[in-house]
């Protein structure tokens, strides 16, 4: 008797020790990466298939569209928002100056707080000499004396704008000499509603910050943009630059208050287009434009926690009753609520949850193994994603490798800025952090609509 105990406890012992291992043993961990895998994956299908579509349309082999001047030349309002750039508004003015358009460009630089912004109202006013020279070039400088924001300053250049394009552009983003021209080969199509202009970061070589941005830039702008505009699933239109139907614009009733103008319209114009479905939103990747990121990690944080912010408010406060297919169309409201509202708001609890779980119950060395499988998998995820790019959308072939250097430390960059969209979301949650954006002034937000 006194051995079958003994044979019973070496069993129990032995069946403790091999579930104990089992708990510890990083293949558990494999079991929740489907989760973050597969809700990766099937965006990386689309995003890719849509850039080999565009390569087909464009024609295989070739590295310039076809046709790259337009049959007519329309006027073209440019709405350049400035705020405190100072000098830097003169890049922007002359490169719109610049522009091989043979068409009428007109510029309109709204001086958000002009009374406080004299540098910057003075070197907006320093440009008007160099317009006048030019017959198909005008600038109209309009000083706001009081802060309104941003959605006071586009509306009151959408006001004064009397091209059939209106181009909402930043003031500190200079533009390539064929922007306008390449933009309105894409508005003939009388389909295309409005579209993203292309984004480049101009001072990439600053700073370990700048060189990542420039590649997240071309990953999911310059890339992820043409993928998903092949689908018809563009999911926002830059702020920094963005192009439109100045009619349809206005028939929507211009931008809204509040912060995140950029996305907020969007989600409008995809309502549009549910009511008039052969109508698109499209991208465009020969247009470019040049910003400057933030150049320091703490600047770069600052610039996201408000960014991951505005989306909680976008999609959870302002929106979330009219992402429906009645609305928006089922494929507009299924990519929305999966690559929008999950992938901006959910997924960065499931990460960061995670995170805190296993290297908080696991052994260390265990820990560091699912970490190393991690990045491996997201590392060969990202290189099959910018090698896709490369060969179907880049025409700067070497400017593109030169980005992709930082490809080994991207996996890294991201699974930080989750951790961050983590923060901005519950300071958004518990504190209404969009009210004290630097994008429009307190008593403006606060006297718009509560969500």
């Amino acid at each position: 008797m006194r051995e079958l105990d003994i044979s019973v406890s070496q069993v129990l012992m032995e069946m403790h020790w091999v579930s104990g291992s089992m708990l510890h043993s990083p293949w558990v961990a494999v079991s929740i990466l489907p989760l973050l895998i597969l809700f990766e994956l099937p965006l990386a299908a689309i995003v890719i298939t849509g850039m080999v579509g565009h390569l087909r349309d464009r024609g295989w082999g070739s590295t310039h569209d076809a046709r790259v001047m337009p049959e007519r030349y329309p006027s073209v309002s440019c709405l350049v928002l400035c705020y405190s750039e100072g000098e830097g508004v003169t890049a922007s003015a002359e490169s719109l100056l610049h522009q091989d358009y043979p068409g009428h460009v007109e510029v309109i630089m709204v001086i958000d707080g002009a009374m406080a912004n004299h540098e910057t109202l003075a070197a907006a006013r320093r440009q008007a000499s160099a317009f006048r020279q030019h017959a198909n070039r005008t600038l109209r400088v309009v000083p706001k004396w009081q802060r309104g924001g941003r959605v006071s300053s586009l509306n009151t250049g959408l006001g004064l704008a009397t091209g059939e394009l209106v181009y909402a552009l930043d003031g500190d983003t200079g533009f390539a000499s064929d922007m306008v021209t390449r933009s309105v080969v894409v508005f003939e199509d009388p389909d295309v509603l409005a579209a993203a202009g292309n984004l480049r970061i101009r001072n990439r070589k600053v700073s370990l910050a700048t060189r990542l941005q420039s590649l997240e830039y071309l990953l999911s702008i310059e890339y992820g943009r043409t993928g998903l505009a092949r689908w018809n699933l563009i999911n926002n239109i830059s702020g920094a630059f963005g192009i439109f139907r100045t009619d349809i614009v206005r028939q929507v009733g211009g931008w809204d208050t509040h912060t995140a103008e950029d996305l907020d319209l969007t989600l409008r114009l995809k309502q549009y287009q549910r009511r008039h479905p052969h109508m698109r939103l499209a991208f465009i990747p020969e247009a470019v434009g040049f910003t400057d990121g933030p150049e320091t990690l703490r600047s770069l944080a600052s610039q996201r926690m408000r960014w991951e912010g505005d989306l909680y408010f976008i999609y959870l406060r302002k929106h979330w009753r009219g992402m429906r297919p009645r609305l928006m169309g089922w494929p507009g409201t299924l990519f929305t609520m999966t690559y929008g509202l999950v992938q901006s708001v959910a997924l960065p609890f499931l990460i960061g949850g995670y995170v805190i779980w296993w290297y908080a119950t696991q052994p260390l060395v265990h820990a560091v193994s699912i970490s190393v499988l991690l990045y491996l998998i997201y590392l060969l995820l990202c290189s099959w994603y910018a090698l896709a790019g490369l060969c179907c959308v880049s025409r700067d072939i070497p400017v593109a490798l030169r980005n992709m250097v930082w490809l080994p430390v991207l996996p890294f960059y991201q699974l930080s800025m989750r951790l961050l969209a983590l923060v901005a979301i519950l300071n958004e949650m518990l504190r209404r952090s969009h009210e004290e954006t630097s994008m429009a002034p307190w008593w403006v937000l606060r006297r718009g609509k509560r969500f």
